[in-house]
């Protein structure tokens, strides 16, 4: 790791009332005295500062609170300092180059604050992809299960089974290396049970439905139907502005239009898709089409948007809809008859997008669907690829121990398992993961 002191600007970019900029490496108590003109405050309490440029005769900058973390006891596990002053551009600017001239400072790469963090040891990678998720995070959901995993659940659950196989381990080691001594035979019967316990437990952890994944990256809400049934505008009403263009003209929406939505507290991606009618000459609407009938295929939900006061509505959407998890959707409430909705086996829903009649019952009702997608579980869910490919590889490794001819194979399998698991929490093998995992992240987090 880089002995580098770092700097960043750790509050959100743009004009407010407060902004944060954090320091940290072994050279940022002489870097905060060197633009304070004072030692440094007590640590873990806030001292009011006048903040100077010392290459301006010690020009004052801004006013504000300095924080003093001596390392270990800090974010990263090194010396560190956060300086609290006001949010101005120009206050901001001049803060972070007078930081850059002070020496062996230099301004921190995206993620770096917490990648040293876990370089020494403060959090593993389970955790810090949770502090990721957790800055990112914009329903209510998103930022339970990621403040979950920042402070540990996931990253518990792994190391508790990489625990349980460090002893399996350590009875088929035993019997490699001490044959000839007295000690319990049938040792691979003997902890069949303790190997199949952990294979039930990996089983259940990945047959989650995707729920960790789908909360992070948001559940897929797809509106279909044909051509003036009422899509763009429901899509319009559940956004609450004209995200899509609405028209009396068939085939007006081509492509797929999304918005992002929090309901209930849950991430939801709706698309409003191209009308799907048999016949038409358009080339470019016959692709929207083709679009439609994939965002449908894709989605997690989808809702099938008719005109009901067309006799044909509720068999027309029955057909769009074919065995997707959907809603019937009937527009034109004030012209659709009781007995179409009361006749259907399925869930069908009067609503009226020009009077607003029903919308509430169908938000409700949306509301509890994306709700009912994910279930109480007594593990934390699966968040990212990596883990659960991880995982695999680590239950098809465990899988084949009872079945090993020799103790020595059974004894490699479960360390390959051990190491599978490692990579998540980054115990093991990680280097080349590190630059993936904190490329993207927001800088001076």
């Amino acid at each position: 790791m880089s002995g580098d002191t770092i700097f960043a600007l750790a509050s959100g970019k743009g004009r407010a009332g407060v902004s944060v900029i954090r320091i940290s490496g072994e050279k940022a108590g002489d870097a905060v005295k060197a633009i304070t003109g004072k030692d440094l405050p007590l640590p873990r309490q806030a001292a009011r500062r006048w903040f100077l440029d010392p290459s301006d005769n010690n020009s004052q900058i801004d006013d504000g609170l300095l924080i003093w973390f001596p390392g270990p006891n800090s974010f990263t596990g090194e010396d560190c300092a956060e300086i609290q002053g006001h949010g101005g551009l120009a206050v901001i600017s001049a803060m972070l180059r007078i930081l850059g001239e002070q020496s062996g400072l230099r301004l921190a790469e995206p993620g770096e604050f917490t990648r040293r963090a876990f370089q020494n040891g403060k959090m593993d990678l389970t955790e810090a992809e949770g502090l990721i998720d957790l800055i990112d995070a914009e329903t209510e959901a998103q930022r339970k299960q990621a403040l979950a995993q920042s402070k540990g659940a996931l990253g518990a659950l792994y190391e508790g089974w990489s625990e349980r196989l460090k002893r399996i381990l350590a009875y088929y080691e035993a019997e490699i290396d001490f044959a000839d001594e007295d000690l319990p035979e049938d040792v691979g019967q003997r902890l069949g049970p303790n190997i199949q316990a952990l294979l039930n437990e990996m089983d259940q952890h990945l047959n989650d439905n995707r729920r960790g994944e789908r909360l992070r990256d948001g559940v897929q809400v797809a509106i279909i139907g044909p051509p003036n049934a009422g899509k763009s505008s429901l899509l319009n009403t559940l956004a609450q502005r004209e995200a899509a263009i609405v028209s009396d003209i068939a085939g007006t929406t081509r492509d797929i239009v999304e918005v992002h939505l929090d309901l209930g507290g849950y991430p939801v991606i709706i698309s409003d898709t191209a009308g799907i009618r048999e016949q038409t000459d358009d080339v470019i609407e016959l692709e929207g089409i083709r679009r439609a009938h994939q965002a449908a295929s894709d989605a997690d939900l989808t809702l099938c948007v008719v005109d009901g006061s067309e006799i044909s509505a509720l068999s027309t959407a029955q057909e769009l809809l074919g065995d997707r998890h959907g809603l019937i959707i009937l527009n034109k409430s004030d012209k659709i008859s009781g007995d179409q909705i009361a006749d259907s086996d399925q869930s069908v829903y009067g609503i009226s997008v020009k009077t607003g009649n029903g919308l509430d019952e169908l938000l409700k009702v949306l509301s509890g669907q994306v709700a009912s997608l994910f279930g109480a579980s007594d593990m934390p869910y699966l968040t990212r690829e990596r883990h659960r490919q991880a995982v695999i590889e680590a239950k098809e490794a465990l899988g084949k121990v009872p079945y090993a001819p020799e103790m020595v194979l059974a004894a490699e399998d479960i360390r390959i398992a051990m190491r599978a698991l490692g990579r998540i929490t980054g115990t093991v093998g990680v280097e080349e993961l590190l630059d993936v995992i904190f490329r993207d992240f927001c800088i001076g987090k």
